[in-house]
């Protein structure tokens, strides 16, 4: 009796064991992303640019950072606010080019803060274009 019973015991303990460690490793860890919520996320910007309608490049921009944001919070970057996990990703290197990540983040916030803003298309498609490079170097996209 005393046996089986230390084998159940023993059993149960495997057993919980065994579940916490798929549970640690199929929860969201940092540095993982979920690439295809990612991609949607990115293509639902994409398809809603009108070239003829600049309104839709400044919301675009405005998606993008936050998306950016998103990724980096999920991939574990310290910060309370997106300049301070930009600061932290320029620590740990985490884009090529840091600068042009904090120009289209500059420029999201000129966008969201500033009344009657006038930014041309070329400027917004190039904060685009960065925002993507920032995810892929992410592995978000």
């Amino acid at each position: 009796m005393n046996t089986s019973l230390t084998i159940m015991v023993v059993a149960v303990i495997v057993i919980g064991v065994a579940l916490l460690i798929v549970i640690g490793l199929t929860r969201g860890r940092s540095g993982l992303l979920d690439q295809q919520k990612y991609r949607e996320a990115w293509l639902k910007i994409e398809n809603n640019l009108d070239k003829d309608n600049l309104a839709t490049y400044q919301f675009a921009v405005l998606s993008a950072d936050k998306l950016l944001d998103q990724a980096l919070k999920e991939s574990g970057v310290p910060g309370d606010k997106m300049g301070d996990r930009l600061r932290a990703a320029e620590k740990a290197k985490k884009f090529s080019n840091i600068q042009k990540v904090w120009t289209a983040h500059k420029l999201r916030n000129q966008i969201a803060h500033e009344a009657d803003v006038k930014i041309n298309q070329r400027f917004l498609s190039a904060a685009l274009a960065t925002f993507k490079k920032a995810l892929k170097e992410l592995g978000a996209i």
